[in-house]
């Protein structure tokens, strides 16, 4: 089992930015593939970006290429989303989820965090 907690998320106006953090409990971290994803109302759930194991490789969503940058503390059991340049509709409940597998698919990960509330205001 591993256990995902996310924070970081909140209120912010169009253009600005938000840094969400995710720690993780559990089996070891180092060995899953870490991925964020989002999910607005009505709307189903979509994937944002995936990072590697070493955190060499990343992919993301054409919708937030070069404004989102995922990253990640294998010492200190945390995945990272650098928000930039954020527009209205980001706003969404965003999700960290963990899998063994290297996969854009949200019903490839085992396990998931609670998700953070994520608000762009125009």
């Amino acid at each position: 089992q591993v256990q995902l907690v996310e924070s970081g998320g909140g209120l912010v106006q169009a253009g600005g930015s938000l840094r969400l953090s995710c720690a993780a409990s559990g089996r070891t971290f180092s060995g899953y593939r870490l991925g964020w994803f989002r999910q607005s109302p009505g709307k189903e759930r979509e994937f944002v970006a995936v990072i590697s194991i070493g955190g060499a490789t990343t992919l993301y969503a054409d919708s937030v290429k070069d404004r989102f940058t995922i990253s990640r503390d294998n010492a200190k059991n945390t995945v990272l989303l650098q928000m930039n340049s954020l527009k209205p509709e980001d706003s969404a409940v965003y999700y960290c989820a963990a899998s063994t597998a290297w996969t854009t698919r949200a019903d490839n990960y085992p396990y998931w965090g609670q998700g953070s509330q994520v608000t762009v205001s125009s």
